[in-house]
Formats: structure tokens, sequence, C-alpha cells
């Protein structure tokens, strides 16, 4: 992970993409008990060029140039499955901004705010984030005033009282 970690930064430093942070299961692993993932979920942001089209062609570009394969969506960096998620949303683009900072193995990344975390599971939704979102309020010290304010803004607080009183959470 630390290696993979490095490659992130060295695109950040590149200009290959602007900013990151890590989501999916890997930033559930840093704030619970382990869970079953496969990959590294990256949320980034992109340099828009002057088409305003968005594209990994670049990423993928200078990946493949550095030896790492492409598997399916996936990208293997120093063995892991990296996968590289462009902001596809104002939720993302809120969580990347507001990402913590954090070190693994002394090497700087960002993970997503765990509230950001919950607000982006909440909108996908899949039976997998369910399990997480409800490990994650067990096991996890979360700003509720902050993760209300999320859910709010991004229209999501409706389904977050429907998902509270169905798993009976308090």
């Amino acid at each position: 992970m630390k290696k993979t970690l490095k490659v992130l930064n060295d695109m950040v430093e590149m200009g290959l993409i602007e900013q990151y942070a890590i989501g999916g299961g890997i930033a559930v692993l840093y704030y619970t008990e382990p869970v079953l993932t496969y990959d590294l979920d990256v949320f980034c942001l992109l340099p828009v060029d002057k088409s305003e089209l968005i594209t990994l062609s670049p990423i993928y570009e200078y990946l493949q140039k550095k030896g790492y394969k492409k598997d399916g969506e996936h990208i293997i960096i120093e063995g892991i499955p990296v996968q590289m998620i462009p902001a596809y949303n104002e939720i993302i683009e809120e969580a990347l901004n507001e990402a913590a900072e954090v070190k693994y193995q002394q090497i700087k990344t960002r993970i997503v705010r765990v509230e950001h975390l919950l607000a982006i599971m909440l909108q996908t939704y899949r039976p997998k984030d369910r399990e997480r979102i409800l490990l994650l309020l067990d096991e996890t010290q979360i700003d509720m005033i902050y993760l209300e304010d999320v859910l709010k803004r991004h229209g999501l607080m409706k389904k977050w009282l429907t998902f509270r009183m169905r798993y009976n959470e308090k």
C-alpha cells in the first residue's frame, strides 16, 4: 500500500490529478474493523482541459508507461487493484475538499471523512453499503451535526431517516 500511495502522490505532483482521497472499503477500514474489499477506490479531481471533457486516459497512459497493467476498470499499482473515480457529483467533490490528511507508514495521503463516506454510501445504497453504514455507526465517532448538514445539503435526509427507522438506529 505504501508504494501505491507514493505513486498517487507522484501523480498529484505531476498534475495528472489535482487531488485525491481514499474512499470505499479501504476508507471504512481506516475508521473501523476489517471489511472485505477487493480494491482501493480513489476519488480524484482531474485537471480540466480546454474542452472540459473528463478523461482518465493521461493517468492510464502514465501508469502503463511505468509498467502497471490494466485489469478491467482497475489498474494494478504495486500489486493493488486501484480504481480511479473522477469526482462525479457534488458529494464527491465536497468529500475531496474536506478529506482528512493522514499518514500511512510515513506516506502522506488523504482519506474521505467518515461523514462523507456515510453520505456516499447512503446515496449509492448497495447491500454492502448498508452493512458498512451500520458498522460505521456502531464503531466510529461521527459528528452527527456535520453529517446531518451534509445530508440536508445533498438531499439525502429523507433517505437517512428511512434508513434509521428501518434499522432501528437512534
